[in-house]
């Protein structure tokens, strides 16, 4: 039974990466289709045989097509949004890692990630500072600092009071 819950898993994952990808490349066709008229190619009747390395005839033809460059312009552009969204969610790790530890500094790491998106990169860089800094740790090693150092405090001035006696 259990054998077949994954295989149902695995066919179900295939099916939506194939869903997912006959998707994109409707979306491509379309932007083809769209974008074709902004393609036109001006070079159609260039004398071929004046370069040494020429595509063959069929290739040609398919790089003289205004829907093959409209296709490459709506793929540009699916690739340019692409990366944008790439360098936003890397922008944003220090928000999703402090949202993740459920941290209370998590509107201060927002507005520095977008002081450093808009102001300057250093404001992000204290941003994941803040994010991924173990603040429990800190706060006790602190706090074991200064009562470290009055203990020892009291024990140096009950050692001038007995010097002093």
């Amino acid at each position: 039974m259990n054998a077949i819950k994954n295989i149902m898993r695995i066919i179900m994952v295939i099916i939506k990466v194939l869903m997912k990808f006959s998707v994109f490349m409707l979306t491509m066709f379309l932007g083809a289709y769209l974008l074709a008229p902004m393609g036109t190619i001006n070079s159609k009747n260039v004398d071929m045989t004046t370069f040494t390395n020429t595509p063959n005839d069929a290739m040609m033809m398919i790089f003289n097509s205004e829907y093959f460059s409209g296709y490459l312009f709506s793929v540009t552009i699916a690739l340019a949004v692409f990366v944008v969204y790439l360098l936003w969610r890397v922008h944003e790790v220090a928000v999703h890692k402090a949202h993740e530890r459920k941290s209370s500094h998590i509107q201060l790491v927002f507005a520095l990630s977008l002081c450093g998106l808009f102001v300057h990169k250093a404001w992000w860089v204290l941003a994941i500072i803040i994010a991924f800094a173990n603040w429990e740790h800190i706060g006790a090693s602190i706090s074991r600092v200064i009562k470290n150092s009055r203990a020892s405090n009291l024990d140096l001035s009950d050692t001038k009071h007995e010097v002093q006696s």
